[in-house]
């Protein structure tokens, strides 16, 4: 057979082929740029990799979820109420514990109506662009930001605009580039809290302004809120949802991080809409809409949930948070013995912290991808570079991860960055 001329046996030509835009949308995907680094790995290296490039630290004892959970999961499937198919929106029981918890945060509350359960948050991403992904529409992204925002844009035809964020402030959002970004085609924007790359945790005063500039340009806040109440500085988690009657909010959130359990796609849309507009322009049919032709979580996940919400008790939640406190800190005075790299903003939430990187201060490094292939290759040693996230020679370094491991592979990176250290001549 001549798979070159698409030719089969007797000389037929074959019709199928894949589509192109999903090679296309898989490229800026976080995932395809860590695989192409990872493939850097020496096979018979000595020392073991150090996953310093995402933000799953579920395989390291220290952050172990609860044992609430656990018993949750093993409760709901032997109670043989789970293995069916879920409602589209979710199971009933699921939807009203989500809209308590949820709740607690709020100046009002929530109604099951209006969760709608989805396979993690990245299926939550999924469903919303699609819904919005209208001809002519575009959105607003923060760079840095979680390229697969961008991927999901790409592969639904949503153009994408970027609006900064300002790391001498902080990484608060720059206003001034989102109205000047905005049009009358502009849809919504993306806010992300606390922040996903860049480990900061933004401020009621500045969450107010993001959701009068909003409401000022008719766009709705799109929250990414995967990271809900992982912080560890100065200022608290606030949801974007407080701010519902002054602009519609869709906050997508799951269990993934607080719980540390990604591989258990259990994620949420949950709309803070009191004043009912989000209904009125059938955002809520299109979000319908899209589950009925789409997948679900798995079911007996999903009847786990109200126990694990109820149950699982702060002491879990501060453990967790206090080994992301002493990783953060870590992190961030080891980050300082690199000459080459610097630190702007020290982080105070999620599992990741955005440094900068000097080129002038090394010899054959071509910029912040290159590194990062090379330290992979030379140190077994996984970042993410700055370029997949809107950031061109900064890097992405996830504290999340046990800390003798996140020592060891710092201290790599260091000896890396002294190996290819500009010699004084």
């Amino acid at each position: 057979m001549d798979g070159g001329c698409g030719r089969g046996a007797g000389g037929r030509q074959w019709r199928f082929g894949p589509n192109d835009f999903l090679a296309g949308s898989a490229t800026v995907s976080i995932r395809g740029v860590l695989n192409r680094i990872m493939a850097n790995i020496q096979e018979d290296g000595q020392r073991p990799v150090i996953p310093l490039g995402h933000g799953d630290p579920s395989v390291f004892p220290c952050f172990r979820t609860t044992l609430v959970a656990e018993d949750a999961i093993v409760s709901a499937v032997r109670s043989a109420k789970y293995n069916c198919y879920a409602p589209t929106v979710g199971v009933l029981p699921a939807r009203c514990a989500i809209a308590e918890y949820l709740s607690l945060d709020l100046p009002y509350k929530l109604s099951p109506d209006d969760i709608f359960l989805t396979g993690g948050c990245t299926q939550a991403i999924e469903v919303i662009i699609s819904v919005l992904a209208r001809p002519g529409a575009n959105i607003l992204l923060p760079r840095p930001g979680f390229p697969f925002y961008e991927s999901r844009c790409a592969f639904s035809g949503l153009e994408v605009r970027h609006f900064n964020l300002v790391p001498e402030r902080s990484w608060e959002v720059d206003l001034k580039s989102v109205e000047a970004l905005a049009d009358e085609n502009t849809v919504a924007m993306v806010v992300i809290n606390p922040g996903n790359p860049c480990g900061n945790v933004f401020t009621y005063q500045h969450l107010a302004k993001v959701a009068e500039t909003a409401s000022k340009l008719g766009l709705m806040v799109i929250a990414d809120e995967v990271y809900d109440h992982l912080t560890f500085g100065e200022n608290p988690f606030v949801p974007m949802g407080v701010f519902g009657e002054v602009v519609p909010v869709l906050t997508l959130g799951s269990i993934s991080k607080r719980w540390v359990v990604p591989g258990w796609r259990l994620g949420w849309i949950a709309m803070s809409d009191p004043n009912g507009f989000l209904k009125e322009r059938k955002i809520v049919d299109g979000i319908l809409n899209f589950l009925n032709i789409s997948s679900d979580p798995a079911t007996f996940i999903q009847g786990a949930i109200p126990h694990i919400l109820e149950f699982t008790k702060d002491d879990f939640f501060n453990k967790i948070i206090d080994v992301l406190r002493q990783t953060a800190d870590m992190c961030y005075e080891k980050i300082k013995e690199i000459e080459c790299i610097t630190c702007p903003h020290k982080p105070e939430g999620s599992m990741f912290v955005m440094v900068k990187l000097n080129l002038s201060h090394l010899e054959d490094i071509n910029d912040d991808i290159d590194l990062c292939h090379k330290l992979a290759k030379e140190e077994s040693v996984i970042i993410a570079p700055g370029s997949a996230l809107g950031m061109k020679n900064w890097l992405r370094i996830t504290f999340a991860i046990e800390p003798s491991s996140l020592e060891d592979g710092l201290d790599r990176l260091k000896s890396f960055c002294q190996r290819h250290a500009k010699q004084n001549k």
